[in-house]
């Protein structure tokens, strides 16, 4: 499956490529479309960029802020969790 979805948005980005974006007003002239690139190619390179700077913040000022808190729990060897019991 993902090697269909793979193919699907390569034959995508070359029809795009090809044709160009289409105008909303439908007009049909060469000059008024919009290239593939640079400007997309920068729009999803500033937005990987953001996305990338957000993770990183995440992972060095609150790396446990997607974590579970019972990870922090100190265990019990004495005592079977409740969610465990024999069949």
């Amino acid at each position: 499956m993902p090697f269909i979805i793979s193919a699907i948005v390569i034959v995508h980005l070359l029809f795009l490529h090809q044709t160009g974006s289409n105008n909303p007003l439908g007009i049909k002239s060469d000059a008024d479309k919009i290239s593939f690139h640079p400007f997309f190619s920068f729009k999803d390179v500033v937005g990987f960029l953001i996305l990338v700077r957000v993770l990183a913040w995440v992972r060095t000022v609150r790396p446990y802020a997607l974590g579970d808190s019972e990870n922090f729990i100190p265990a019990n060897p004495l005592v079977t969790p409740p969610h465990i019991q024999p069949e």
